[in-house]
């Protein structure tokens, strides 16, 4: 009889073991990020999407939109940063994806530098001369929507497909005349640089981009809380940073702790995350983003990529791609 109870004792726990591994891997997420300059860094140092989900996250890091969003497809990342390019590539391939979040409207962030001594001093310089970007990226989106405003055809011009820190790299080596691209590759290059566009501009020429966070829709059905949790941090620091980022310097811890996240030198950071538009929680179900505006960027950016040949067709309606509940919930609590 006693050699039975231990028995039983030993299975119960051996299940108790399995039911608790269960709901810890329940409770586990993995999240894709990137070295982009914004508020919710600051929550990631901080550790406060854990404390307020009560969700284990692993956090892994990429050095692009694109990668982020092959992560996401096959399956090995839950949740993503990425930018509005690679987004829109993906979710027009037909990828399970959903924007949850809009993270950033894009401003100084991200710019095109010329190196000095390239003797590229306007726009039509650039011919000929050679250009690192991140294909699929925003950036890329953004230089090949430059070159359209300036009637420059992009076949006159070599464009390397570079990740952020090849480009770093191949300026180092003097190997290219230009690069598009954002922090922290561009405020190593800025330093031997000068800009000579950037994002904000080629949004007045009627392209804007956008950093968004999105999730796995089969995450996304599963673990709405996580992702309601996740958009009110992310809210709150937004709030944060609208109140009172204009006084934040290198010194700032806050800036300390974005810049140790994201890899960038803390001199550089204030007058990117001024250069940038960082939507409140109140704003995100508004016309212009997730109420509407998401989508039609969406459509948009891959009408583009078509015409560019980065992508076969467009869908129909991007609008199934993008959700405003989690907000909605958000803004409630």
């Amino acid at each position: 009889m006693f050699k039975h109870l231990i028995r039983a004792a030993a299975l119960l726990a051996l299940a108790s073991s399995f039911t608790s591994a269960a709901l810890a891997a329940e409770k586990t997420v993995v999240i894709g990020y990137q070295t982009d300059i914004e508020p919710s860094k600051i929550a990631q140092a901080e550790g406060l999407y854990e404390k307020a989900s009560g969700y284990k996250i692993d956090w892994r890091k990429f050095t692009n939109g694109a990668d982020v969003i092959a992560a996401m497809a096959s399956g090995d990342v839950q949740v993503g940063f990425t930018g509005s390019s690679p987004l829109a590539a993906g979710v027009t391939r037909g990828l399970p994806l959903e924007t949850f979040f809009i993270a950033a409207e894009i401003g100084t962030a991200e710019a095109l530098v010329v190196r000095n001594g390239s003797n590229i001093t306007k726009p039509a310089d650039l011919i000929g001369k050679k250009v690192a970007v991140p294909f699929v990226s925003t950036t890329h989106y953004s230089l090949l929507a430059a070159l359209k405003h300036w009637g420059i055809p992009a076949n006159k011009v070599t464009i390397l497909n570079l990740a952020p820190p090849e480009i770093a790299a191949a300026w180092q080596r003097g190997d290219i005349d230009a690069a598009y691209i954002w922090d922290p590759a561009l405020g190593k290059i800025a330093k031997t640089g000068k800009v000579l566009i950037t994002s904000a501009d080629v949004r007045k020429w009627g392209s804007p981009t956008f950093l968004a966070w999105v999730a796995r829709k089969d995450f996304a059905q599963a673990h709405p809380d996580f992702l309601v949790s996740f958009a009110k941090v992310t809210g709150v620091q937004n709030a944060a940073y609208r109140k009172d980022g204009a006084t934040w310097n290198a010194d700032t811890l806050q800036v300390k702790e974005i810049a140790r996240i994201s890899g960038s030198d803390p001199a550089d950071l204030p007058a990117l995350l001024q250069g940038t538009t960082f939507p409140l929680l109140g704003e995100q179900t508004t016309p212009a983003l997730l109420g509407g505006g998401t989508a039609k960027a969406l459509a948009n950016t891959s009408a583009f990529l078509k015409e560019q040949k980065r992508v076969d067709a467009v869908l129909p309606d991007y609008a199934p791609t993008v959700t405003a509940s989690n907000v909605t919930q958000a803004e409630g609590k």
